[in-house]
């Protein structure tokens, strides 16, 4: 791509060469100033750009400076390794908000997003000292080689690619470019060509070029504001040049400072002789408040600003040091001004004549009265007063004591006189002076004021606030005892200044207080005036403050509101003279400083309308920052604390570049942690927001700031901050506890239920059981009792047939005893099954083998039992219990009935989970019974066992004989 530029060279502006009109009192001053002691690396000032986001940048030869118009942070190879040299010597930002970074080796590189890319491939090496970028989007650099003779080098960046385009024209065009700042006001480019001021005006591009870069030159003469021309005439030393807002061109220098031009062709000198620290310029820049930046070699960073306020010099005496106390103003338009040790000085137009006060100089007050006549007050000789154009002592007021501090006159012409000692009045023709005895204390005096209702009010340094009213001397209640100044405003309202007590106000009966701590500069109270804007002026020992009424006034509302309060001068304001500040009758305010008087018109100062961007510069969570780069004004979407991090700390700044110097002095803050703060935190000049544990959630940290006229950001800088809850707080956690909680309630409800039901089956299962058994008991009634009962009456019936053959009777007698006996048996054995106590192991084997013995013994057979010793406690149901009897019954009456045996052995074995129960016999064995006969008995003996979960065994006996075994499980009895 070739570029066409046409240079058209207009001549704005001298060589700068001595003799040069300039303006006898430049509008401009130096303001303030930042130097190593304020945070610089180093005290030369190489380069200065203003970024996107509002932060001026600052190249030096250690390093490179974000600078937010408070304070400073800096960045090196040390703390960031990304940059290739510590001497930064060029700084632009391109339209897509990167920030070119060019060092003293050569290197060339770019802030991207917080991050840095180094460009080094192809770079020719030299200082670039020129950039631009077209509206194709390409970047052209110009690297100059540092020689005068030799032709310098264009870098064109485009689409991340770096192309390298030798000059081919006389190097001198370009040799002594710096700070280009593109484009200018209507299209004008200015440049700097060995050390002449030239324009530049763009063309459209030819793509039939050879060289990237074309130049005339047409030089022209100047026509100055004074009407001479000056033409350009060798070199001056020209270092930087940058356009103000208005258009005009600013120019810097080697050796003279800064000149700044107007529309008309005249221009302002600023150096040394005007407050700049010295005459070598380095760098320029016009940032967007108006402010001009000057970087100096080796005294850092300089601020130029339009005048507000101005030293009136003629009112102060040919002395180094012009401590004004007190001014006073005559019908005719002349200052008068009392000087700390220096006397007084009178101004008419341009003319000042100086007064002696008495054997020294050390005029305290100085008040002119409604009759002209001119008194003075001194720290150690009493009270003077003009007489002859000579001060004369006004003998009568000796009792003040030889201080006197404050003069006044009030409506009724009377002069009021305080000094160490009292106070005295005068009303033309004799004096008075008050005493314990008039309602005053022994004390000094220091203030007066009078209200629209022509109330005296009277302050003193110890016993606060008295009025006199309707000739009576009455206390007030004043919450401050030491009053250093009174002022009566135009709505009513007492004002009382203290000398460490900060401000009283005074109105509808009621008295408010206000300290620094609610937004006032200092404690200190000078002196009060208002202005004609419904402000109220306080000059302190910090400096002089402007305070809105209004502000003041909603302080009584809400206590918790911050003062509106804007610093101007930080330089000390004079204290202990009435009167002191005053209001002049062209509209000027004058104030008394330890720097001389100071004149401002409230008319000419224009607020800062320009809310103040608001950045979040860091957040620390428990000491550590959480940001990846701190060379980036963007964050993440949130920051994230876990449930451990106790400490969250939040940085942020103003970017105010217009209010006087210190922290003291710039933006003010509010934020809100929206989550937590259901209201806006003021913190005054604060820049840190500190908050310990907070609970786990999501909340919007919202800071905003005003400037330093109280134009506020409102919608200031936002983070959002998320504090992980504890594991146990986690939805994963909360869903896991949740199926957990729902599955033990299941399981319980289940195992309820299920015991419930356990329960409900028991209890059938025991009804059922009861139910058997009383259906057992009936059939046993019924089939054991019933039939013998039966067979009993049968056989009654029948003896009773027989009766009269003896031998019938006798027969059926006997068989009634037989069956009877039977009865009695069956019915024990009903009631022993119905028993509960029975229902162990125990009595089941005591039971059994005592019928056992009483069956064997009235069969003849020989019987042997073999027990266990000591036989446990096992539980049996009286289902079980019965079933096992009635086995273990039919298998000893097969012993007799069926094997006809001689002898039997029954044998109990108990076992953890079951007991096993035999009867043998040496009887004829299996063979020799008939199965006909066994089958019912067997059978009956199985299907009992079976009901009970056991086992029958029938077996062979080792010596003959027959085995029955009973196996009986006792787990789950």
């Amino acid at each position: 791509m070739k570029l066409r530029i046409q240079l058209w060279v207009i001549c704005l502006a001298a060589a700068l060469l001595p003799g040069q009109p300039a303006a006898a009192d430049s509008p401009y001053a130096v303001d303030a100033s930042w130097s190593l002691a304020d945070g610089l690396p180093q005290g030369s000032v190489i380069t200065i750009a203003q970024t996107h986001d509002g932060y001026l940048w600052l190249g030096t030869l250690n390093g490179l400076v974000r600078f937010d118009g408070n304070s400073v942070t800096k960045f090196n190879v040390n703390n960031t390794p990304a940059l290739s040299d510590n001497v930064v010597n060029f700084l632009f930002e391109d339209s897509r908000s990167n920030l070119w970074v060019g060092t003293a080796n050569g290197r060339l590189c770019a802030i991207q997003g917080g991050e840095i890319k180094q460009f080094n491939a192809g770079l020719p090496g030299g200082k670039i000292v020129f950039a631009d970028e077209d509206k194709t989007g390409t970047i052209w650099f110009y690297v100059s080689t540092g020689n005068y003779t030799s032709a310098g080098s264009f870098i064109s960046f485009k689409d991340g690619q770096l192309d390298l385009h030798p000059a081919s024209y006389p190097a001198q065009l370009f040799y002594r470019i710096f700070n280009l700042r593109l484009p200018g006001k209507n299209g004008v480019v200015w440049q700097l060509q060995n050390g002449r001021v030239q324009t530049l005006r763009r063309q459209t591009l030819e793509k039939d070029q050879e060289t990237p870069w074309h130049y005339e030159m047409v030089p022209r003469e100047v026509q100055l504001s004074d009407g001479s021309s000056v033409q350009f005439l060798g070199d001056a030393n020209v270092t930087a040049a940058c356009e103000d807002r208005d258009g005009n061109l600013v120019v810097g220098t080697h050796d003279s400072g800064v000149y700044w031009f107007d529309a008309a062709g005249g221009y302002s000198h600023i150096s040394t002789d005007k407050g700049f620290s010295q005459n070598i310029v380095l760098s320029l820049y016009c940032d967007r408040e108006g402010n001009l930046w000057a970087g100096t070699d080796g005294d850092g960073l300089e601020r130029i600003s339009k005048k507000t306020f101005t030293v009136t010099e003629e009112n102060t005496p040919n002395s180094p040091v012009s401590i004004a106390e007190s001014i006073a103003e005559d019908a005719t338009g002349g200052v008068w001004t009392a000087f700390d040790r220096r006397g007084l000085s009178y101004t008419l137009t341009n003319s000042t004549t100086n007064f002696r006060i008495g054997s020294f100089t050390n005029a305290s007050t100085v008040f002119v009265d409604n009759r002209q006549q001119v008194w003075a007050g001194t720290r150690n000789e009493g009270l003077f007063r003009l007489e002859a154009g000579d001060f004369q002592p006004v003998k009568d007021v000796q009792p003040l004591g030889q201080q006197i501090f404050a003069l006044f006159q009030s409506r009724d012409g009377t002069l009021w006189v305080g000094g160490q000692n009292g106070l005295a009045s005068f009303d033309g023709q004799a004096w008075k002076i008050f005493s314990s005895a008039d309602g005053l204390p022994p004390c000094a005096i220091r203030a007066f004021a009078e209200d629209v209702n022509s109330n005296l009010w009277i302050g003193s340094d110890s016993a606060g606030v008295f009025v006199l009213r309707d000739g009576k001397m009455l206390p007030t209640n004043a919450p401050v005892k030491d009053i250093s100044c009174l002022l009566a405003d135009r709505d009513g309202v007492l004002w009382a200044g203290t000398s460490g007590h900060g401000l009283a106000r005074f109105a509808q009966g009621q008295w408010t207080a206000y300290s620094s701590r609610n937004g006032l500069l200092g404690d200190d109270i000078g002196y009060l005036i208002e202005d004609d804007f419904t402000n109220l002026w306080l000059g302190s020992y910090e400096g002089l403050m402007r305070v809105e009424s209004k502000s003041l006034a909603d302080f009584v509302d809400d206590p918790t509101n911050k003062i509106s309060c804007r610093t101007f001068l930080t330089s000390e304001c004079s204290v202990g003279a009435q009167p002191a500040a005053i209001r002049t009758r062209d509209g000027r305010l004058l104030f008394p400083t330890i720097a001389g008087l100071i004149s401002v018109n409230p008319a000419d100062l224009r607020p800062n309308t320009n809310p103040p961007p608001v950045i979040i510069e860091s957040v620390l969570v428990d000491g550590v920052p959480r940001k990846s780069s701190p060379l980036s004004s963007l964050w993440p979407e949130a920051i994230v604390m876990q449930p451990e991090n106790e400490q969250l700390e939040i940085h942020f700044t103003a970017l105010n570049f217009s209010a006087p110097k210190g922290a003291q002095f710039g933006a003010q803050f509010k934020y809100q942690l929206e989550g937590r703060d259901k209201k806006t935190t003021d913190v005054g000049h604060e820049r840190v927001a500190h908050f310990s544990r907070l609970a786990s959630g999501s909340y919007l940290f919202r800071v905003t700031a005003c400037n330093e006229d109280g134009y506020w950001n409102d919608t200031g800088a936002t983070i959002t901050v998320i504090v992980e809850p504890p594991f146990w707080r986690k939805p994963w956690f909360m869903a896991v506890s949740v199926l957990i909680f729902l599955g033990v309630l299941a399981g319980t409800i289940y195992l309820i239920s299920t015991a419930r039901l356990r329960r409900q089956l028991r209890l059938a299962q025991q009804k059922e059981l009861i139910e058997r058994e009383r259906a057992r008991i009936a059939r046993d009634l019924h089939d054991q009792l019933g039939a013998n009962l039966t067979q009993i009456t049968l056989l009654g019936e029948m003896a009773e047939t027989d009766k009269e053959v003896p031998a019938e009777i006798e027969q059926h007698a006997q068989q009634i005893c037989v069956t009877a006996r039977e009865t009695t048996r069956s019915l024990d054995e009903i009631v022993w099954a119905v028993n509960p106590s029975n229902d162990t192991l125990e009595s089941l084997t005591n039971y059994a083998c005592k019928y056992a013995q009483d069956y064997f013994a009235m069969a003849g057979v020989s019987y042997r039992a073999e027990l266990p010793p000591g036989l446990p406690p096992t539980p049996i149901l009286p289902e079980v219990r019965h079933n096992i009897f009635l086995a273990f019954k039919e298998a000893v009456n097969n012993v007799v009935k069926h094997a006809h045996a001689t002898e039997a052995r029954v044998k109990l074995q108990v076992e953890p989970d079951r007991f096993i129960l035999s009867v043998a016999d040496n009887g004829r064995g299996l063979g020799d019974l008939s199965q006909k006969q066994l089958r019912n008995g067997l059978k009956n003996m199985r299907r009992r066992l079976a009901d009970v979960h056991g086992e029958f065994e029938i077996t062979p006996g080792i010596g003959g004989g027959t085995v029955v075994t009973l196996t009986v499980p006792v787990k789950n009895q």
